[in-house]
């Protein structure tokens, strides 16, 4: 399977798409203004403790306070303590570090376990242990990589060394290159460390990597064949870091200096649009319906105008088999996160349930995300997570409608000239007025004077005074006023 990614620069934001096989994946979307925080590390400052909760907040110098839990804090004598009174109080300064940003109303959740990525490692100073990714499968592989870093810290005789997970890009690193990391690490935490205690509260001791230079760290694996950047600057930018921490890939880099936009050029601006839409057609002539929501996302999958060729049960199948595949990558490309619901539709076989979940399963293997598949209820219902760790492509991109308020639904016209009445009502008895106008929507002022003119007419002969009509361009379907006159 190849794979391409595209790196598109402007001034305003950042952007990356993941493309494989000709198809986007992924999406990532960092603007100028609203850079994300994850993995910045900050000197903060308690500013409430909520014992009910095992929790506090913490002023880190963003909008809203940010939030931590006991289990999130480490103690001092390095005990199992989660009582939140016994481990922080108000007014503490407090060093910290993003594991998730700000979402919606949400602040920026928080741990005290610090832990700083590069290439091959994540170095974590309050530990002592050296762990290895649960993707790198091969046992011999995996005492391989623990020898390297074990051999490296007792010649390099580094004392308080801290822990180290070998993330699953070191597979088939070589000693050099793990060793090189250890040492990048250890400058880097010295820095760090150095302002722990100097540092003003709140301020940010440590920032992560721009979108651009993230990418070529986290994203980039043996499988992508071209990383193409649009931006010269940023392309020298990326060369350098690559020389420094990752030269094997430097022939991958690509400099895109074409007129016609790269993302135009992949298709990428029409895939973007497509997701941000809740139907997603599929080829078989099915489709999926994707409703992300506060507590979960649900996906529903139809059949739609697919009668298929043989018996009902083999065009379900098929149908499923299809959208499973779908449905991974939407999760991929939307970054749908936390619990997800899907409906298949209601399969009798078991062993077509089995190859249905066996195929998420496998397509799921390409995320970068955790993701989790519980398994079918009762209902026939498959109930998996997804782990959430930055704003969804939708939250990024777009905002509540202010018409319906984020219902997704208007009140109908109907509805609305019913509420009128009311309105006129109430004002007609607690008020002495020569007139009544309403200020309405257009198509709320043609049914007042079409469909509902009789209820108008009786309505006036009721309260004894006229009721005049005046459009409102401005204002949308719910929107209305009554006028005194």
């Amino acid at each position: 399977m190849s794979e391409e990614i595209l790196i598109n620069i402007t001034p305003m934001e950042s952007r990356v798409a993941v493309v494989e096989n000709g198809v986007l994946q992924e999406v990532h979307v960092e603007r100028t203004q609203k850079r994300g925080i994850v993995g910045n590390i900050y000197r903060g400052k308690v500013v409430r403790v909520l014992p009910g909760m095992q929790a506090a907040f913490v002023d880190i110098g963003l909008e809203r306070a940010a939030f931590i839990h006991a289990a999130e804090i480490s103690s001092r004598e390095g005990s199992a303590v989660e009582c939140i009174s016994l481990l922080v109080r108000e007014g503490q300064g407090l060093v910290v570090q993003v594991t998730k940003d700000p979402i919606a109303s949400k602040g920026a959740r928080l741990t005290t376990q610090l832990s700083i990525p590069s290439r091959y490692l994540v170095y974590m100073p309050s530990t002592s242990h050296v762990g290895i990714s649960l993707r790198i499968e091969d046992e011999a592989e995996r005492d391989r990589l623990k020898a390297i870093v074990t051999d490296c810290l007792a010649s390099e005789e580094i004392e308080e060394q801290g822990g180290f997970i070998l993330r699953t890009a070191a597979e088939g690193a070589g000693a050099d290159e793990i060793v090189a990391d250890i040492r990048y690490l250890r400058r880097l935490w010295e820095q760090i460390a150095a302002l722990r205690n100097t540092a003003p509260t709140p301020s940010v001791i440590y920032e992560d990597l721009s979108l651009a230079l993230r990418t070529l760290r986290d994203l980039v694996n043996p499988r992508s064949e071209k990383i193409r950047i649009d931006s010269r600057e940023t392309f020298q930018k990326a060369t350098q870091f690559v020389a420094e921490l990752m030269p094997e890939i430097s022939d991958r880099l690509e400099h895109y200096p074409g007129e016609r936009p790269i993302f135009d050029l992949y298709g990428v601006e029409d895939e973007i649009q497509k997701a941000l839409e809740r139907k997603v057609p599929l080829k078989s002539g099915g489709y999926l319906v994707v409703d992300p929501a506060e507590a979960m996302s649900t996906i529903d999958v139809n059949t739609g105008a697919f009668v298929g060729h043989r018996t009902l049960e083999e065009t379900i199948f098929k149908t499923n088999l299809e959208a499973a595949t779908s449905i991974a990558r939407q999760l991929r490309l939307r970054n749908l996160a936390g619990i997800i619901i899907i409906d298949f539709i209601d399969m009798q076989d078991e062993e077509h349930q089995r190859q249905v979940l066996r195929t998420l399963e496998r397509q799921l293997e390409r995320d970068h995300a955790k993701t989790n598949i519980i398994g079918i209820t009762e209902l026939g219902l498959v109930q998996m997570t997804r782990k959430r760790t930055r704003e969804s492509l939708e939250q990024i991109l777009c905002e509540p409608c202010v018409s319906c308020q984020g219902r997704g639904k208007l009140r109908t016209p109907e509805t609305i000239c019913y509420e009128i009445f009311r309105e006129i009502l109430r004002e007609a008895r607690a008020y002495q007025a020569g007139a009544y106008r309403v200020l309405a929507n257009q198509r709320v002022v043609d049914r007042l004077l079409d469909e509902e003119s009789g209820n108008v007419a009786d309505l006036e002969a009721f309260i004894g005074r006229t009721i005049q009509f005046q459009v409102e361009a401005m204002y949308s379907q719910e929107q209305y006023d009554v006028v005194l006159l």
